[in-house]
Parts: structure tokens; sequence; C-alpha cells
């Protein structure tokens, strides 16, 4: 037998009424066919729900109890019909995504559309910010969701892999670091460099790993994006760290090599971070669990 709201909607009536003839009217049917209805659910659960009596009908306890989940059951049913009448109006749902560079230019462009297109009712607004600043937004709790590189943590946050998001090297064509399959990151630190502003996230991560080997990188030219940089670069100004995926996109675009760091530095990850995933709204939950369903896609 399957539950059916409107047999518990008939047994409210009866029981508001103390009558099963007016629960019935109440409900718009037959008293027969209310009958009906009250004697499959006292069979389906085998027990006596009403004491019949002269002047009308009396719970019994078991028909008490199943009044209390019956109500229950109702005022959800109530409640499931509110939330969903915006999707039935065709009203949206506004998310705000906050996002490094690197996953703004070169991940979220693949995957928005397809999660955009199953969801017509969704409107999406990306927030670019460095990941500190992605980490102190959600903390304050002017942010709900961001993606951060894995070079930063937070112990009051709660991340989760999105994604491989290793660095790779970039050199003019002819430069004598092409000849090398890998390199580690001490081994190019002394050549001219062409690099980010300095208050991006990842220019800052390699001049600390740079201090970490007593060198100070010196720049020819800080510019703003990688596809900037990338077009420097292959004019023989200087060598330059950019994200592989960047890197593989502006290669059909700019004639330089690339050449892959060794080290656990170079093989960072992208993050995404919420105070805590479980108590994100469900529309922001949905969205969590779509984005990392597609971790197998990018990384291959």
């Amino acid at each position: 037998m399957r539950l059916d709201l409107f047999d518990l909607q008939l047994m409210l009536h009866i029981v508001d009424t103390g009558s099963l003839t007016k629960g019935a009217a109440h409900s718009a049917i037959s008293l027969q066919a209310a009958s009906e209805r009250i004697k499959k659910l006292e069979q389906h659960y085998r027990t006596t729900l009403f004491i019949r009596q002269a002047k009308g009908v009396k719970l019994t306890l078991a028909g008490q109890t199943f009044m209390e989940h019956a109500q229950q059951i109702l005022r959800q049913g109530q409640q499931l019909e509110q939330a969903m009448l915006p999707f039935a109006e065709g009203l949206s749902s506004s998310m705000t995504l906050w996002c490094n560079s690197s996953a703004q230019s070169e991940y979220l462009p693949v995957l928005l559309p397809r999660y955009l297109v199953e969801n017509p009712n969704t409107q999406i607004e990306l927030h670019e910010a460095e990941s500190k600043d992605i980490i102190a937004a959600i903390e304050l709790g002017s942010a709900q969701l961001g993606l951060i590189s894995g070079f930063f943590k937070s112990e009051h946050l709660q991340t989760l892999e999105f994604a491989e998001d290793p660095l790779v090297l970039i050199c003019p064509p002819q430069h004598e670091l092409v000849a090398q399959s890998a390199v580690q990151p001490m081994q190019i630190l002394n050549y001219p460099f062409v690099g980010l502003m300095q208050y991006h996230s990842l220019q800052q991560s390699i001049e600390a790993q740079a201090r970490l080997f007593g060198c100070e990188i010196q720049y020819r030219l800080r510019l703003p994006n990688f596809a900037a940089i990338a077009q420097v670069v292959a004019n023989g100004v200087g060598i330059a760290i950019m994200p592989k995926r960047a890197a593989q996109r502006l290669r059909t675009l700019y004639a330089f090599s690339q050449v892959e760091l060794i080290g656990e530095w170079a093989n960072r990850k992208l993050l995404l971070t919420a105070r805590n995933f479980d108590d994100l709204p469900v529309s922001y939950q949905h969205f969590s669990q779509f984005l990392l369903s597609q971790k197998s896609a990018l990384d291959s």
C-alpha cells in the first residue's frame, strides 16, 4: 500500500469534526468511500484507528500515534509545495561563486555552460579575487562558496579537492632551458622573469618559493594576466611560470615553449571551500556537488 496524502487529510478531517460522515463531506467523498479508505489503512497497519461511538468516532492510542505522524507529513507536504512554487513560476535562484583567476579563466568556462543549461532558472555570478581574500570573505560570512589555490589554508573552513592545477615554465622558443624536459624551481630563479602584478597570489607564492632558495626574482616586466605574459615571453623578453592549463590554451596563440616543473610546490591543486558544506543553502549544495562531480573530467 502506498501512503496517500489524501488519506491523511481525510483522517485529519474526521478527527477535527469527530464524525466519519462530516469528515467525508469535508473531503468531498461519499461516506462509503471514506469508510473504505479508513478500513484499508487499518488493514495495512493491522490495528484499529478509531473507536466507533453513537455520537461519532474517537481515536485509539494507535490512531493518535498515526495522527501525530500524519500531521507532520502534511506540514512537510505544504512546505514542499511552497519550496517548489518558485520553480513552477519560473523564478530564478542566484548564487555567487568566488574564485581565483586560474579557476575563472581555465576551468569554469568549460563547466558552467552545462550546469546553466541543465538548470535554466539559475543565475551564477563569478567574483574573481585572490585566494587569501576569498578565505577571508567566507570566514566573515560575506561569501558562501569559493575556489582557491591549495597554497592557502584556513582552520575555520572546509575544503574539498576540485582539480589538479599544476604549474609549468614557459620560455621563448630558443631559450637554453628548452633543452630540458623538466626543471627544479631553483634552476630557473636566476633568469629574467615576466610575472603577474605584485598583488597576485600566484606571483606571491612564486616569490616566497624563491626566497626559500635565497633568491630574489628579477622581473623585466609585470603584466595583469596570463595571455599578456604568454605574448611577451613568445617575443623573447623572459621566462614565466603559469598554470599548465593556461599554458596549453595559450600555446595555440603564441609561439613559446613549455617545460615541466618538478616538485611538490608546482603540483598545486584547486580547492572548493565553504564554512560548512552541509550548512549551505540547497542551491549551493547542488552546485557544489556538480563541480566536484566534474573532477575526473577536468583531470583527464
